[in-house]
C-alpha cells in the first residue's frame, strides 16, 4: 500500500489538477483490476512512489 509520503509527493507534481484527478483514478484503478501495490507509473498521482519513481507523460 502506497504511503502518504507517497500520496502527496506525487500528488505535487506540476501538472493541471482536471490530468491530476484522472490519473488518480485510472492507476488506483490499474492497481485494483491487476491487485498489485503499484500501478507501473512510479511517480504519478495515484501511483506508487519507487527509489526510481521520476514524473513522466504518456504525449497528450
Amino acid at each position: 500500500m502506497p504511503t502518504a509520503k507517497a500520496f502527496f509527493t506525487n500528488m505535487s507534481v506540476p501538472m493541471p489538477l482536471g490530468r491530476k484527478l484522472k490519473l488518480v483514478f485510472r492507476n488506483n484503478f490499474i492497481k485494483i483490476f491487476r491487485r498489485q501495490n503499484c500501478c507501473g507509473h512510479p511517480g504519478e498521482p495515484g501511483c506508487c512512489e519507487g527509489s526510481s519513481a521520476k514524473p513522466h507523460s504518456h504525449g497528450s
